[in-house]
């Protein structure tokens, strides 16, 4: 791992779900190794696999000086998260932009404004992607995928998002109730996206410290995370549709966040 990683952000101690995105199966291990602008800290491949099918991704690791370990096809499995498809390896790279809630906060500060999209029972890793793209072109500050109750940041929400998957501010906690409970405590107006709110998204005040939950396709938001929030806003509907696509939803109130964002200058001379 280069020094630039090896920072106060990523100790040996942080776990490596909230360092690396795990990518599985032969042609995305290949593709992240050929990328110039990723870098991959390791491959683990199954023991036994086919010498011939691996052999391009063994002659790309070396030549970009990553380590290969082996590993039982057991183990490779449930290292991806995937019994199907990963095809006997897996490569772990390093993503710059993910941390956890915790260390986002202690580099945030006590001042400075934020804000902060947290996806709540999301089922579909393509959704998860898009929704990655999105808040990240819109400057969000983070975006908490918790740890469980979320697909994982596999091959699949990678493709969605186009590869910013890679590099997305993503922040990580066990559940999404546990890390709002740390932005709350930290001075974060928590706000849910409900379509039974009174309230508009767009008429509603938004404090320089937001994070809005978008929360899953069906179910919407979880109890436990309703029991968390401070408010409720809604994205007004016309011409009798119900509810948009949890992607269209995030990627609208991303952008209604930065239209408002607080200039950091102006929070710097309140």
């Amino acid at each position: 791992m280069s020094p630039q990683h090896a920072d106060a952000d990523h100790p040996d101690d942080v776990s490596p779900k909230d360092r690396f995105v795990t990518v599985y199966g032969r042609k995305p291990v290949l593709e992240a190794l050929t990328d110039p602008a990723l870098e991959v800290d390791k491959v683990v491949l199954a023991e036994g696999a086919d010498p011939r099918a691996v052999r391009p991704i063994l002659d790309a690791a070396r030549s970009r000086g990553v380590r290969v370990t082996r590993a039982s096809a057991q183990r490779v499995k449930v290292l991806a998260g995937n019994g199907r498809q990963d095809q006997g390896v897996i490569a772990d790279v390093v993503a710059p932009g993910m941390r956890t809630v915790e260390r986002f906060l202690a580099a945030l500060g006590p001042d400075a404004p934020a804000r902060v999209l947290v996806l709540d029972g999301l089922t579909n890793p393509a959704n998860v992607g898009m929704i990655l793209r999105s808040a990240t072109a819109a400057g969000v500050e983070g975006v908490l995928l918790p740890r469980r109750g979320l697909p994982s940041i596999d091959p699949l929400v990678v493709k969605a998002s186009a590869g910013v998957a890679f590099h997305a501010p993503v922040l990580r906690a066990g559940t999404a109730a546990a890390g709002l409970a740390a932005l709350a405590e930290a001075g974060f107006v928590l706000l849910g996206l409900d379509g039974g709110s009174t309230t508009s998204l767009f008429d509603a005040e938004l404090a320089p410290r937001t994070a809005l939950v978008v929360g899953g396709e069906t179910d919407g938001l979880t109890d436990d995370v309703r029991g968390e929030l401070h408010g409720t806003v809604a994205i007004p509907m016309a011409g009798g549709v119900e509810s948009l696509n949890a992607a269209c939803a995030a990627t609208l109130a991303c952008f209604e966040l930065a239209r408002r964002a607080v200039p950091s200058s102006t929070a710097d001379h309140r």
